[in-house]
């Protein structure tokens, strides 16, 4: 039997040769794990997971100019591609995709793009607008370009793996979209390759996000109103941490949940600490016997009715 952490992945980086090396793979039962490099133990924990799961893995490479807006640094992103190769080739990954912006957007700037809709303008989208339309449009590509038959994405990422969720949906993409719980540091704090630009200090600043939320959770059987103050009373106490948004939220509509709500919800949270913004969720069960969740469950309750 083949010793899958000694051997080294394939490694594409333009379509010819990402198209050489899927058909090596064959057809069936083949996992992508997409990234924008700078690879730590969650990006790990997705790839074992794809792997125990799938008969090939492919990661995928690609920092995505489309995702930054005009006041985020695409060009202070980490990149360390070697170091990303070492936990690909650890995690038995079959082949790796690392184009450049020019092989993904052949034209240029794309004139047609993937639009996120209603639910990419509330929360993150809100705070970046256009991200979650160009986070779509280059996960659609990659899709297409490596014939992923499933694809995994971590929990972290909330909103983002709701919208992917909907887009393979809506549009009949072929591809089993699959949830991944949160890892996170020992002392609580939720892995990000934007942890590195957190000094000393930041991070024990940061750490209030994820006890904020581990509050929200031990005050989930008492209902929303409770989550809601005992999450914000951990992040009041934090006056260097700037906070964007605390919400909890209906996982498929994204919509806050109201008093008499009893089911799975999603406790969210997004800030600012030091020059890094964070962010970091806990998807919960409200009421009797509530509390947190790794991820949700396929269905979900119903979505509040409207007034």
């Amino acid at each position: 039997m083949t010793d899958l952490s000694t051997r080294t992945p394939v490694v594409a980086r333009t379509r010819d040769e990402l198209q050489v090396a899927r058909a090596a793979l064959g057809d069936g039962d083949v996992a992508v794990v997409m990234t924008m490099g700078a690879l730590h133990e969650g990006h790990a924990t997705l790839i074992r997971t794809a792997r125990r799961r799938a008969r090939h893995v492919i990661v995928t490479i690609f920092l995505n100019p489309l995702q930054f807006g005009p006041r985020e640094d695409l060009s202070r992103y980490p990149r360390t591609f070697d170091a990303d190769m070492e936990i690909c080739r650890s995690a038995g990954v079959d082949l790796v995709f690392a184009p450049t912006p020019d092989v993904v957007y052949q034209d240029g700037d794309p004139g047609v793009r993937i639009s996120a809709g209603p639910l990419g303008d509330v929360l993150e989208g809100q705070a970046r607008p256009g991200h979650f339309d160009g986070m779509l449009t280059v996960v659609a590509k990659l899709l297409h370009l490596t014939r992923a038959d499933s694809a995994y994405f971590g929990q972290k990422d909330a909103q983002q793996l709701l919208l992917i969720r909907r887009m393979v949906r809506d549009l009949d993409f072929p591809v089993d979209v699959v949830s991944v719980p949160t890892v996170r540091e020992a002392d609580g704090l939720a892995m990000s390759s934007r942890n590195t630009y957190l000094t000393q200090s930041d991070r024990e600043v940061a750490l209030c996000l994820s006890r904020a939320l581990k509050a929200g959770a031990e005050a989930a059987p008492e209902g929303p109103s409770a989550i809601r103050r005992a999450a914000r009373g951990v992040l009041v106490a934090e006056p260097l941490a700037l906070i964007d948004y605390l919400v909890l939220v209906h996982p498929t509509t994204l919509e806050d949940v109201p008093e008499w709500y009893r089911g799975e919800a999603l406790l969210a949270v997004a800030g600012r600490v030091g020059t890094t913004r964070l962010i970091d969720n806990l998807p919960i069960r409200v009421g009797p016997g509530g509390g947190a969740l790794e991820v949700f469950s396929d269905v979900h309750a119903e979505p509040p009715a409207q007034d």
